[in-house]
């Protein structure tokens, strides 16, 4: 098992933690070692949102972290991203977003990337990296 962190946030709201092995952006599922317990679980991805790779599964409910550039040094695209049950979340995108560009947002696959990695903008977040699900994404803004 990896000794990464992460959490998993559910498209209906259900939260896991644990530590994942062998995630791919390509998978279509993964294995997840729970927290605390020795159940492995392979779950499918289309029911999740995004993985969250934590420093701590405690985190610190007294911060409340910054969504506004400038405050680390940039490293990739800046990201606005608004999922769809309306929570929103900026960092720097690392790679290509995994479906076609334009106008409005279109979710046809242009690869078989399942969606992309995003570093919070705030170096303070309990977070490390977000891996982003492309069908949890409503709306997707990218600023050169």
């Amino acid at each position: 098992m990896s000794d990464e962190k992460v959490v998993l946030r559910f498209l209906d709201g259900k939260i896991i933690k644990g530590h994942i092995r062998d995630f791919s952006e390509r998978s279509e599922e993964l294995i997840l070692q729970e927290l605390d317990s020795d159940d492995v679980r392979v779950m499918k991805i289309d029911i999740l949102k995004a993985i969250f790779f934590v420093k701590t599964f405690e985190g610190n409910r007294q911060y409340n972290e910054k969504k506004s550039y400038g405050i680390r040094k940039p490293r990739g695209r800046r990201t606005f991203i608004k999922f769809v049950d309306g929570e929103d979340m900026v960092g720097f995108m690392e790679g290509d977003l995994p479906w076609k560009k334009g106008f409005f947002l279109n979710r046809h696959a242009v690869s078989d990337l399942k969606g992309f990695f995003l570093l919070p903008a705030d170096e303070g977040s309990n977070n490390i990296r977000v891996f982003i699900f492309a069908h949890a994404v409503r709306d997707v803004t990218v600023i050169p």
